[in-house]
């Protein structure tokens, strides 16, 4: 039986059965699963009712689909423990924790080479999707200024973006009713690059976003290509598009092992960058970042002025009441590895990515989409004439029961008959487990390739790649 028809069989039951080892003299040993129970349960009897649970999850350091952090040192731990009761949006209350929040964005800031890292502005977020629309929301404010001041419509406006965009932009289109414009990718174009750019950008576009990092596979989306084509598109129409940077992973890792890439604000259309602390940022989730060149770049109207000892704090969020202690533990992990030990961990990481993506790619039965050269994620297919009796679903079924979660998807529109398997490399994957990995990886390809017949198709479905 499979893991979710089990969950199904479990979650029919009306009741939580505890094992007589933890039942208490005049305590229930079955409790409402669905509905409040109707008398109180001792604290160490809740406790292990929900630990016995969570321990049916999976194993976080084999789960190769997520790009979010997993494991925080026991100093970090010990801080999130001390701060998990404060609540970012009460500047007020928890005016220090405001204080280092500043500090994060004005140091990412300066990470992403901003002109005046002490005039940019930013704010920490849920996740990196929540800092991707506040991206968002600028673009599409700063275009209804402009064009209020020229006299012209505000309606329809759109967005211009790759098809392989990650879901939070297709999410940020339809809440605040923009048009999504998608530029197909192809196996001439595996990323947005400014190709025809021309033919998706007019007078409403409120922006061109820009991947750093491809949740679909992990390839960079060039910056400094796509503004070359705005600059011509700008030089022949007139129109000045800005671009925002999604660099939910890419950008923290292209400051510390591809310095010379030019991708944030070097760029001069570049307007606004945006990351998740949980993911390379390495800090538990949720935590996000978004950063603006500067003020200007961040219509006035959409800030919310709080006062606190005095003093004048801009928030912009779509969350109010969130957590603080996931700041903290950024500014703790700024503090406790500096740019060298970011260096180190995300060259680490780099370095399994490299390993693991050329061992699969001396495997006849694999086409590699990209080897992980851009942020520690690749993606790979199966070669034409391999794969007779199977595909890459049955693979990573296979996976599965060795404990690795490596997901298999079709691509977006365009080439969604094309299905890739992908591995996302954090910290935590050691040169060690990834040895083993491909053992195991090497040994299920033997086993599908000795199938006599097709495996079932039946019941598949795409694993998560977001």
């Amino acid at each position: 039986m499979s893991g979710s028809a089990r969950g199904a069989e479990s979650e029919e039951r009306d009741v939580v059965a505890l094992n007589p080892l933890f039942a208490r003299p005049g305590e229930a040993t079955e409790l409402p699963r669905n509905v409040l129970p109707s008398g109180e349960s001792l604290p160490e009897t809740a406790y292990q009712i929900v630990h016995d649970e969570a321990m049916l999850d999976g194993n976080a350091r084999l789960n190769l689909a997520t790009f979010v952090g997993t494991w925080m040192d026991p100093y970090a731990q010990r801080l999130y423990e001390e701060t998990a009761d404060k609540n970012m949006i009460d500047k007020d209350e928890y005016p220090a924790t405001a204080a280092i929040e500043t500090r994060c964005w004005k140091i990412l800031g300066d990470l992403w080479n901003a002109p005046d890292p002490a005039s940019t502005i930013g704010t920490s977020t849920i996740g990196s999707s929540e800092a991707a629309m506040l991206g968002g929301l600028a673009l599409k404010r700063r275009w209804q200024h402009a064009r209020r001041a020229a006299g012209k419509s505000t309606e329809k406006p759109n967005l211009v973006l790759s098809s392989a965009v990650q879901v939070c932009w297709e999410k940020f289109c339809n809440y605040w009713d923009v048009e999504a414009r998608y530029v197909p990718i192809s196996l001439e174009h595996k990323v947005l690059d400014g190709f025809e750019l021309e033919k998706y950008v007019d007078e409403n576009t409120i922006g061109v976003v820009a991947i750093l990092g491809v949740t679909y596979t992990g390839m960079y989306e060039p910056v400094t290509e796509i503004a070359a084509a705005l600059d011509r598109i700008q030089a022949s129409t007139g129109l000045d598009v800005p671009i925002h940077v999604d660099g939910a992973s890419g950008a923290m890792i292209a400051p510390f092992i591809q310095p010379d890439l030019e991708w944030d604000f070097r760029v001069p259309r570049v307007a606004s960058i945006n990351t998740s602390g949980h993911k390379y940022g390495l800090v538990y989730p949720g935590l996000g970042w978004v950063v603006w060149r500067d003020e200007a770049a961040l219509p006035e109207d959409l800030i919310f002025r709080v006062s606190y000892l005095g003093g004048d704090m801009p928030t912009f969020a779509l969350n109010f009441s969130r957590p603080g202690a996931q700041v903290l533990l950024q500014y703790y992990l700024f503090l406790r590895l500096g740019f060298e030990g970011y260096r180190k961990v995300q060259q680490a990481s780099q370095d399994v990515a490299l390993y693991l993506s050329g061992e699969i790619a001396k495997m006849p039965q694999f086409d590699l989409w990209n080897d992980g050269s851009d942020i520690p994620v690749f993606a790979w297919s199966i070669a034409q004439g391999h794969g007779k009796n199977w595909n890459l679903y049955h693979l990573s079924d296979r996976l599965r029961l060795k404990g690795w979660l490596v997901p298999a998807y079709p691509m977006p529109a365009d080439l969604q008959d094309l299905t890739v398997q992908r591995i996302v490399v954090r910290n935590g994957l050691s040169i060690d487990l990834a040895h083993a990995l491909i053992d195991d990886l090497h040994a299920e390809v033997a086993y599908l390739d000795a199938l006599s017949g097709p495996m079932p198709i039946e019941g598949h479905h795409p694993g998560f790649h977001h």
